[in-house]
């Protein structure tokens, strides 16, 4: 195995870099804050959150400043795994933690997250190397059985896609390993370059009138009938402030920190691979995730690369060498990748709720916020965006019912959530390894 120095723009640093930073399609930056703004509504955070937060806002007529603190889609809005999974979470999930009908008007919610990310990208004709199809793949009996249940119980929802259980020798027609015993094959998901999907959604908020400030760390957040965003080159006045730093609020936002744990996600990208060589790999070019609950995640980028992902850890530290981790388990897949060159190998960091269901809600100074999208975000974080402007607009409906789940606090900041998180995956990782 050889590895190839990330090439990445310059804007990037070298901790977000890897493969979508090498092949975005960057446009000119937009201006730090300088001075004073007023608007109606403030939003911090330009990851998928803020930027269809601010689209939203603008659609119904409110006025919107976004500050990003580096580049837009420069956390895990430009770094993901590019699949693109219906949901908030998990059906089970929402019905465990809230009634029959609210659990409903989530799932229905976060359904239409598929058509809502879909739809931005036909409506501004965002170049994304968009393909259909997401496909679960089971290790184990124990694992199809639920992929079966899931299977029914959204069909009784009435799931407006095709979803199909694959196993035995269908299952070649999907993936070409014999690792696992079969799947769920979801015609409505789908998988893309997440950056180039972040950066045109921000070129359609900036046509829309939606002045976005990049090179724009907020230093102070202050609540109040007219909360502000402070810079340290201007500031930010408005009637509602949003919060959308997920995972990169860095403790501007003091209460928020303590409701998540951030963890460390990785990717690595092949060379290009020859045509038949990709197709042998994915015969039906579909992003998969495997059942366990500290999963890996693969697909075929525009240029036929193979994108794997995973956990490199559970200290929520940066590896020295993701390849290192990353490999093996690809390989475990596909063994035929046996010596195939690494070209690029990134990663960042994805805030873990404890519950693993979104975290939406309100705090005092008319302040809204949404994170703790638990490693599916794509979808997830669109659905936020819309779900605050809807909360903005006086048009609350999921954003209440997702406001009134009870998270619990981690108090000790990173001196506590390390070590809470390396025992919450420890215990993950020995459930997948016994098969439940």
């Amino acid at each position: 195995m050889s590895i190839q120095n990330d090439q990445t723009d310059s804007r990037y640093s070298l901790e977000a870099g890897g493969y979508y930073a090498a092949t975005a399609r960057w446009y000119p930056p937009f201006p730090p804050l300088a001075g004073e703004v007023e608007v109606d509504v403030a939003i911090l955070g330009g990851g998928y959150t803020g930027v269809n937060a601010a689209i939203e806002l603008r659609e119904r007529g409110f006025s919107v400043a976004l500050l990003e603190a580096r580049h837009i889609g420069w956390g895990c809005s430009g770094r993901n795994g590019g699949q693109v999974i219906g949901g908030l979470t998990s059906l089970s999930r929402l019905q465990k933690h809230f009634g029959p009908e609210d659990a409903r008007v989530l799932w229905e919610a976060g359904t239409a997250g598929l058509d809502l990310v879909h739809g931005r990208i036909r409506r501004f004709n965002i170049e994304c190397d968009l393909k259909q199809g997401h496909f679960e793949a089971a290790w184990n009996r124990h694992q199809m059985a639920e992929l079966r249940e899931e299977q029914e119980a959204h069909l009784r929802l009435g799931y407006p896609h095709a979803l199909t259980l694959v196993e035995g020798q269908d299952l070649a027609g999907v993936l070409g390993t014999t690792a696992y015993v079969g799947g769920l094959l979801d015609a409505g998901c789908s998988h893309l370059h997440p950056l180039n999907l972040c950066l045109g959604e921000a070129q359609a908020a900036a046509a829309l009138g939606v002045r976005i400030f990049e090179h724009s760390p907020v230093v102070r957040v202050v609540p109040g009938a007219r909360p502000a965003l402070h810079t340290a080159g201007g500031r930010v006045t408005a009637r509602h402030v949003v919060i959308a730093g997920n995972a990169y609020l860095d403790g501007v936002v003091p209460p928020l920190g303590p409701m998540i744990l951030p963890a460390g996600s990785y990717l690595i990208a092949t060379e290009p691979l020859p045509e038949a060589t990709a197709r042998a790999l994915i015969p039906a070019d579909c992003a998969v995730s495997d059942a366990n609950v500290l999963l890996d995640y693969y697909r075929l980028s525009g240029d036929r690369r193979l994108l794997f992902g995973g956990r490199c850890n559970y200290s929520g530290q940066r590896p020295r060498d993701i390849a290192k981790t990353l490999v093996p388990r690809m390989v475990k897949v596909f063994p035929r990748l046996k010596g195939v060159r690494i070209d690029y190998q990134w990663g960042g960091t994805v805030a873990v709720s404890l519950k693993r269901i979104p975290q939406i809600g309100r705090l005092p100074g008319n302040i809204l916020y949404a994170q703790g999208y638990s490693g599916h975000g794509v979808v997830a974080s669109h659905v936020a965006g819309r779900l605050l402007a809807e909360a903005v607009a006086g048009e609350a409906g999921a954003f209440d019912i997702l406001s009134r789940l009870e998270h619990r606090r981690i108090p000790g900041g990173r001196l506590v959530t390390t070590p809470v998180l390396f025992l919450a995956m420890s215990y993950f990782r020995l459930r997948d390894l016994l098969g439940r």
